[in-house]
């Protein structure tokens, strides 16, 4: 399960605070490596979130696939065994 990307944007802009107000240099230094790796994944949550955008419409091709699929294992193989498949 992977993060939204406003959940990112959200963890950046708390890191970015708590990179701006802490009084010790340390800490302002790892929340601003922690708000630019959030920052990263927002891009990377977002890149994801306009793909699942894109593949919605392929699911439907699979959903006929697998109907498809569905529909020849009904057919049972024919007790001739020179004849393949017997439909019912």
């Amino acid at each position: 399960m992977f993060p939204s990307s406003a959940l990112c944007r959200a963890q950046e802009i708390i890191q970015r605070n708590r990179s701006a107000n802490a009084d010790l240099a340390n800490v302002r230094i790892l929340a601003g490596k922690a708000a630019a790796a959030w920052g990263k994944e927002a891009a990377f949550a977002e890149q994801r979130e306009r793909r699942k955008g894109r593949v919605k419409p392929a699911e439907t091709g699979i959903s006929v696939r697998q109907a498809n699929t569905n529909a020849m294992s009904e057919l049972s193989v024919s007790e001739n065994p020179d004849r393949g498949l017997a439909s019912s």
